[in-house]
Parts: C-alpha cells; structure tokens; sequence
C-alpha cells in the first residue's frame, strides 16, 4: 500500500471509528464529497475516511490543505448515478462497497454515499446483510414539520410490499425516532387516500388492521397527503412506491414554492425592501425547509448504520450526512432495532 493508498488520520477521541464516506458517489463527485469530509471533520468533529480513487481524493485534499488530516482507502471503480441494483453485483470493489466492508469489518462506525440510491440499498443489503428477525429494510427521511421533524417510511427501498411489512417498517421507525429525535413514543400514522379505517387499498386495509393490534406501537391511524408537513404523526408508514412519489413531489413543491417567492420579491422596489427586512427569518426558513440540512436518509434494518445523501448534494449536505450518521451510530440505532424487533411477543411477529 503506497501513500496514495492510505494517509494518517488526524488524531480523534480513543474509541471513535471514523464514517466510511463513498467519495465517488453522487452528482458532485469528488469535489463536494471531499469538501465536506473536511467540514465533517474540522466543524463537527466527526472522523471521516475517504473511499476513492486515491490520486483523484488526494488532489481534492490537498486543495483544502488536509491530505494530512482524513485517510483515504483505495477504490478504483464506482457506480454510476443512473446505475440500479445489479450493479451491487457486477462491480464488487466499488467505492460503495469497499465502504460497506470497513464497516463490516469494524473498522467504520458507518457508512455514507451520495450516489444512486438503488445501488447503495443494493450494495448494503448484499455486504452488510438484513438484521435477525428483519424482513426488509426500510428508507427513512426526515421532514420538516414542527416542533419535531417527521419520519416518512419507506422513502423507496421497496416499491412493492405486504401488509406486514408495513408493521415491521413501523417498527424501524419507532426505533429510529427515539434514537435520532428522542422521541420516546413516537405517534404512528399510516398514509393513505382518507382518514376513515376502510379508505385505501387492500394493502393499506390490511396494514390498517395489523397496526391497530400491534403492541409497542401508538398508532393514530391513517394519516393523507396534506397531513405530511402538518406534524400530526412523528412517523409515517408506507410502501416504497407511494413514499418516494411523496417525497418527491414535497421536495419539488419546496423548490417551485421558492422560487416563485423570489420572484415576486423582484417584482417591485417596495416588495425588495420587504424581503431585505425579513431576509434572517427568510433564511432560517430555508434551511430549515432545505433536504441537505437533514443529512439525507437513512437504511434501517441492516446491520450496520448507512446514510444516503442527496445525489446533488454540495459539501454542507455531505457534511450533516456525517454527522447523522455518526449519531445514529454511537447511538447504537443497530443494537436498539434488534432489542425491539426481539422484543415482538412471537404471537404478533407477521414477518
């Protein structure tokens, strides 16, 4: 191994494993994944290790002057953004895996990417293997209601599911909630089509059912689009299908409503000087409002904590990325996911 290989990390507490950041991954790579590894590391003190190419992530370094500062693992391929699942297999040492296995290995306390959401569920499931009693794994995101985000699941891992494992994704974000948001009961809805039990499809009935006889979950009931943003639950259940068109479709509502905000701010002089008083309230709105300050989402149910950035995330997204996954990870979100699913009385485990 030559120096472009691996480089000494700067010094971090005793104990503290670094998050193994896939810097290949994502729109913006490797520039603003290697930017933000440095905001992780000297902002938010969270120890980072770069997966790559070496001579490109020792460049990117160098321009920040901290080739000396964040170790680098060599990678030679990666996994192209409008890549899907099988290319988990056809490129075994990809920047992703190769960081899956640090973490695998116990030398990462979790992993990060920016890269194509398919290949990194993909890549996870197959190095990093389902927890016990777990049947699938669940993407988790973030939104910003108040006083306390929302935790909408499943984002996209699965786009198609059975009643049951609605249950189970219930379970994950319960465990996610009281991690991540210290949350100690979490209130459970069910997204569907209308708040009566008997709206919804077949899956959703079901789901409906199960949920309301489910111990160690407070289920409210079903909860519609419009509730998303509104905090009525702390967590949202659905299918991977119905919960990334959700997603989506907030996501490009938040832009489209920005947008014509700034707009109609430059329409008038009176309507500039308005917007110059109110820029500071204007400015916590966004980044309140804005998917990178979240840290991106998160897959549950593995065994091993992995956060997925946005594919356009800059280094300040990349960085909270960092920082969320280190969090989950000393909060021991693995460990506490497999207490509460080995905690299902064997009558009430449908998976």
């Amino acid at each position: 191994m030559n120096r472009l290989d691996r480089v000494a990390p700067a010094p971090a507490p005793v104990g503290t494993l670094p998050v193994a950041l896939d810097a290949m991954g994502g729109d913006n790579a490797p520039g603003e994944i290697v930017a933000g590894a440095v905001l992780a590391v000297r902002e938010r003190g969270v120890p980072v290790v770069l997966v790559g190419q070496p001579r490109l992530l020792y460049e990117a370094l160098a321009a920040h002057d901290a080739t000396s500062e964040i170790p680098i693992v060599r990678a030679e391929e990666a996994l192209a953004m409008d890549e899907g699942a099988l290319a988990s297999l056809r490129r075994p040492r990809s920047s992703i895996a190769v960081a899956c296995h640090l973490l695998k290995r116990g030398d990462a306390s979790a992993v990060v990417s920016a890269g194509s959401t398919a290949g990194v569920v993909a890549t996870g499931k197959l190095r990093l293997r389902g927890q016990q009693g777990v049947g699938r794994p669940a993407i988790a995101v973030t939104l910003p209601t108040l006083p306390t985000p929302t935790v909408l699941l499943d984002a996209g891992a699965n786009a198609d599911a059975k009643p049951e494992m609605l249950v189970q994704f219930a379970h994950l974000g319960v465990a996610f909630a009281q991690t991540a948001l210290d949350l100690p009961r979490p209130r459970v809805g069910l997204l569907t089509i209308g708040s009566e039990a008997e709206k919804g499809n077949k899956l959703v009935k079901r789901a409906h059912e199960l949920l309301s006889a489910t111990p160690g979950v407070d289920f409210i009931g079903n909860v519609e689009g419009h509730d998303l943003l509104t905090g009525r639950a702390d967590i949202v259940v659905t299918d991977g299908f119905t919960g990334n068109v959700a997603l989506k479709t907030l996501e490009g509502s938040i832009r489209y409503a920005f947008a014509q905000f700034r707009e109609t701010i430059e329409e008038s002089a009176v309507a500039r000087l308005g917007g110059v008083l109110q820029r500071p309230r204007l400015r916590r709105l966004y980044r309140r409002l804005d998917p990178e300050a979240h840290g991106g989402a998160v897959l549950l149910g593995l065994n091993g904590t992995v956060v997925i950035a946005h594919g356009s995330s800059r280094a300040a997204g990349v960085a909270a990325a960092c920082e969320l996954a280190a969090r989950l990870s000393s909060g021991e979100i693995v460990a506490r996911i497999g207490e509460r699913i080995a905690s299902i009385p064997r009558s009430h485990r449908l998976w």
